[in-house]
């Protein structure tokens, strides 16, 4: 694959990544209610970016799938992790973490992620891939259901603002599993440019 195509599609996945993030924030936003602020730390640093970045590395490792793998590019099934160590570069993060439990839906959005990557992915152990699927499937399941009390009456499953949310977090988080296994995934053998021109040309000489 050329290095053109390789960054656009780096880009694309960035830019898929971004978008991904700023819905996901505004979950977060409905979450939170009249409360929810915005800020460049916490929007911008702590979710924003690491979408981002999720994105971008999540493209290239389909550009290195599709050109056969290379040693080492199964890490990129990591990624995910960037939601999850994103957050807890904030000052006093890491403390408020351990003693009130903040910042634990970005680590449950990660896990589920790679988990739930892993599973639909189709490579490693069956039990390992329905561990890991039954997991991600009750995180997905519970933060969509947690939407229903979070907030209260505002976002109760009688009401259609609250089943609108628990639906874009629900899809959300199920793109995100799809997206997170591409570096679990098969690779595709690249062929050698040799013999895709001939194969090209001896199409082209069959058609005449």
């Amino acid at each position: 694959m050329s290095g053109r195509r390789v960054t656009a599609t780096v880009a694309l996945g960035a830019l898929c990544g971004l978008a991904w993030a700023a819905s996901f924030r505004a979950v977060m936003s409905e979450f939170a209610g009249s409360g929810s602020t915005v800020s460049w730390l916490d929007t911008f640093g702590a979710v924003l970016l690491p979408g981002v970045i999720v994105g971008g590395l999540l493209g290239w490792a389909h550009t290195i799938r599709l050109s056969g793998g290379r040693r080492g590019w199964r890490w990129l099934g990591a990624a995910p992790a960037a939601f999850a160590i994103a957050p807890m570069l904030r000052p006093g993060a890491i403390v408020a973490f351990a003693t009130q439990g903040l910042g634990g839906g970005a680590v449950a959005v990660a896990l589920l992620a790679i988990g739930g990557g892993f599973a639909i992915s189709g490579r490693g152990r069956l039990w390992a891939r329905i561990v890991c699927g039954v997991i991600s499937a009750l995180l997905i399941v519970g933060v969509t259901l947690t939407t229903f009390g979070i907030a209260g009456p505002r976002l109760a499953v009688t009401e259609p603002r609250g089943v609108w949310v628990a639906l874009l977090a629900f899809s959300l988080l199920i793109l995100l599993a799809i997206a997170s296994s591409i570096p679990f995934r098969p690779v595709i053998e690249a062929r050698p440019a040799d013999d895709v021109g001939v194969a090209a040309s001896e199409r082209r000489d069959g058609a005449r």
